[in-house]
């Protein structure tokens, strides 16, 4: 009996042999693993032979061949997406240069054909310094002045050419600027047109030359720089023996009808005027002044009726302003330097085949007296008192209207400071109560508050 029992233990606790099948399949037998060996890159259609299938016949077989053999393992059918996109790219890069020189070549035909005139009213037109007279008239010798006009005229961005002149009695300078088309980018273009179509506020895309004449008005001790000690020590000496430059404050304009809505929405100074017909002017053409007496003393000149008449519908405005072009939002901004520094201002479209400086014989009489503008402010724009008065109690108005809002502002500022010192001080004092102190003191503020809201009613009603 005992021997039973260590014979039925002995089968309980000794170890069992187990079959190889019963051997864990979540483990591999890395001992009887083979060894690795090099795959083939080409397979040989024997390896397919062997293996009982056919060979692949839907793609053929790229040979391996040196790094720079490129037309041996590709096809132009590779290239199909490439040659796509490349028309594209080739057509934008095209557009590209070619708007950029054709604004180039217009701008210099711009200053080809005027430049000359320029160069009689002042001492130095341009960036380079002092230059002779310009001897370029036709499109032939745009090409072979272009270095020279560069110095004339320089290429802000690829739409923007600006030049400058300085040198001349009763002017301190000139600054041009010529505005065209985005030749360079003809979708941005087209998008600009259409919305200038569809919406009034947006300005239709246009070519046109904008110059603004900075006159001295007796200033030039203030205006002309001093460059050494010897000329600050002659200061008084050197504008001893010159005539007076100054002329009375204005503001004046000849306008193209076209233009007048536009012109009168966009600049604060026009704001100031009214418009009259007259009677020496075109159909087309309007003034836009503050008095009626400034208009007969400005159309006394038949040359500036003549070519103004002559430029036609290139012909956008003249100006004559002493106040600022943009609005003053506050008293300041008429304190700042050169805010109401009187200033000539001209607009003209260029004429759409303006590659030649031909094309500019209709608007350069109005550029040239556009010049000389300012010698005749300073000979005839002197008013009578009651034009003078009636002028600068415009002004006035203005500079009032500015003061209230100026001390309104300030006002509402005061009261928000005073509203938060209040405010800080009402907390300071909470901080310091007790919980049953707070709480009826915030009672007796909800009970005030309720009293002013029944007078207020009481009041209306």
């Amino acid at each position: 009996m005992a021997k039973k029992a260590v014979d039925y233990l002995q089968g309980i606790f000794a170890p069992k042999p187990t079959p190889s099948q019963s051997i864990d399949d979540d483990f591999g037998d890395f001992a009887a693993a083979p060894d690795p060996s090099p795959a083939s890159i080409t397979p040989s259609a024997s390896t397919f032979a062997t293996d009982g299938s056919t060979a692949p016949t839907s793609a053929p077989l790229i040979p391996y061949t040196k790094w720079y053999r490129v037309w041996e393992r590709t096809s132009p059918r590779d290239f199909y997406q490439e040659a796509v996109i490349m028309p594209f790219i080739i057509l934008i890069v095209g557009l590209h240069i070619w708007g950029r020189r054709k604004n180039r070549r217009k701008a210099r035909a711009w200053i080809a054909a005027h430049a000359p005139a320029m160069e009689k009213e002042f001492v130095v037109v341009g960036y380079g310094g002092r230059r002779s007279s310009a001897s370029a008239d036709n499109s032939d010798d745009i090409d072979e002045d272009a270095k020279g006009n560069e110095d004339l005229m320089r290429e802000k961005t690829a739409m923007e050419f600006t030049s400058y002149a300085t040198g001349r009695l009763n002017v301190a300078s000139l600054e041009l600027k010529l505005t065209l088309f985005k030749r360079y980018n003809p979708l941005t273009l087209m998008i600009e047109s259409a919305l200038s179509f569809l919406f009034e506020s947006v300005t239709q895309p246009a070519e046109r030359m904008e110059a603004t004449s900075y006159v001295f008005d007796g200033k030039e001790r203030d205006v002309v720089p001093v460059r050494s000690k010897a000329e600050l020590d002659n200061k008084d000496a050197r504008f001893k023996g010159l005539p007076s430059s100054s002329f009375d404050n204005f503001v004046w304009a000849l306008v193209h009808k076209e233009r007048m809505k536009r012109l009168r929405d966009d600049r604060y100074d026009i704001s100031l005027t009214a418009t009259r017909d007259h009677a020496k002017l075109s159909p087309w053409l309007t003034t836009m002044s503050e008095s009626a007496e400034i208009t007969e003393q400005m159309l006394r000149s038949e040359e500036l009726v003549k070519a103004a008449k002559e430029a036609g519908d290139a012909f956008e405005y003249l100006v004559i302003s002493d106040q600022p072009s943009e609005k003053p939002n506050k008293l300041a901004d008429l304190e700042v330097p050169n805010a109401s520094r009187k200033r000539i201002y001209l607009s003209l479209s260029l004429p759409p085949k303006s590659t030649h400086s031909s094309a500019y014989k209709t608007t350069l009489p109005l550029f040239t007296h556009f010049l000389r503008l300012a010698d005749t402010l300073v000979s005839h724009a002197h008013f009578r008192p009651e034009v003078t008065k009636k002028i600068r109690n415009t002004r006035e108005e203005e500079v009032k209207k500015l003061r209230v809002k100026d001390e309104s502002e300030k006002a509402d500022e005061r009261r928000l400071e005073s509203e938060k010192r209040k405010k800080g001080e009402r907390d300071a004092r909470v901080k310091g109560l007790s919980a049953e102190e707070q709480r009826k003191f915030l009672e007796r503020e909800r009970e005030r508050e309720i009293r002013k809201g029944e007078k207020k009613m009481s009041r209306k009603a």
